[in-house]
Protein backbone atom coordinates (compact mmCIF):
# COMPACT_ATOMS: atom_id res chain seq x y z
CA UNK A 1 0.00 0.00 0.00
CA UNK A 2 2.82 2.37 1.03
CA UNK A 3 4.52 2.03 -2.55
CA UNK A 4 5.88 5.09 -4.57
CA UNK A 5 4.77 4.61 -7.84
CA UNK A 6 6.65 5.66 -11.19
CA UNK A 7 4.78 9.17 -11.43
CA UNK A 8 5.45 9.76 -7.99
CA UNK A 9 9.45 9.35 -8.34
CA UNK A 10 9.29 11.41 -11.68
CA UNK A 11 7.57 14.10 -10.47
CA UNK A 12 9.23 14.84 -7.41
CA UNK A 13 11.35 17.50 -8.59
CA UNK A 14 14.96 15.93 -9.30
CA UNK A 15 16.09 19.24 -10.59
CA UNK A 16 15.93 20.21 -6.96
CA UNK A 17 18.92 19.60 -4.62
CA UNK A 18 18.32 15.93 -2.74
CA UNK A 19 17.51 17.42 0.44
CA UNK A 20 14.42 19.17 -0.85
CA UNK A 21 13.07 16.61 -3.17
CA UNK A 22 9.59 15.45 -1.79
CA UNK A 23 8.48 11.71 -2.35
CA UNK A 24 4.44 11.12 -2.29
CA UNK A 25 2.77 8.38 -1.20
CA UNK A 26 -0.90 7.29 -1.11
CA UNK A 27 -1.79 8.85 -4.26
CA UNK A 28 -0.55 12.15 -2.95
CA UNK A 29 -1.73 12.47 0.31
CA UNK A 30 1.60 11.77 1.86
CA UNK A 31 4.73 13.67 1.19
CA UNK A 32 8.21 12.83 2.61
CA UNK A 33 11.49 14.64 2.49
CA UNK A 34 14.79 14.34 3.93
CA UNK A 35 15.25 16.55 6.67
CA UNK A 36 17.24 17.44 9.92
CA UNK A 37 16.53 17.14 13.73
CA UNK A 38 16.43 20.71 14.89
CA UNK A 39 18.81 21.52 17.87
CA UNK A 40 16.24 22.06 20.53
CA UNK A 41 15.02 18.52 19.99
CA UNK A 42 18.15 17.29 19.80
CA UNK A 43 18.74 18.83 23.53
CA UNK A 44 15.27 17.32 24.54
CA UNK A 45 16.88 13.68 23.77
CA UNK A 46 20.05 14.09 25.75
CA UNK A 47 18.17 15.90 28.66
CA UNK A 48 15.39 12.44 28.54
CA UNK A 49 18.11 10.03 28.10
CA UNK A 50 19.56 11.69 30.82
CA UNK A 51 16.96 11.83 33.23
CA UNK A 52 16.16 7.93 32.81
CA UNK A 53 19.50 7.08 33.39
CA UNK A 54 19.20 8.72 36.82
CA UNK A 55 15.96 7.27 37.34
CA UNK A 56 16.93 4.16 36.92
CA UNK A 57 20.26 4.00 38.79
CA UNK A 58 18.47 6.11 41.62
CA UNK A 59 15.06 4.23 41.77
CA UNK A 60 14.66 1.07 40.13
CA UNK A 61 16.31 -2.24 41.63
CA UNK A 62 17.19 -3.04 44.82
CA UNK A 63 16.98 -6.50 46.36
CA UNK A 64 12.97 -7.10 46.03
CA UNK A 65 9.73 -6.44 48.22
CA UNK A 66 10.01 -7.24 51.45
CA UNK A 67 13.99 -7.49 51.53
CA UNK A 68 16.45 -5.57 52.66
CA UNK A 69 18.89 -3.38 51.06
Amino acid sequence: MNEKTTEDTENSGTDKPHHQQTEKYGGGHIESRHGRVDDWLFVVYVVLFAWALFYGFTYWGGLGPGLDY
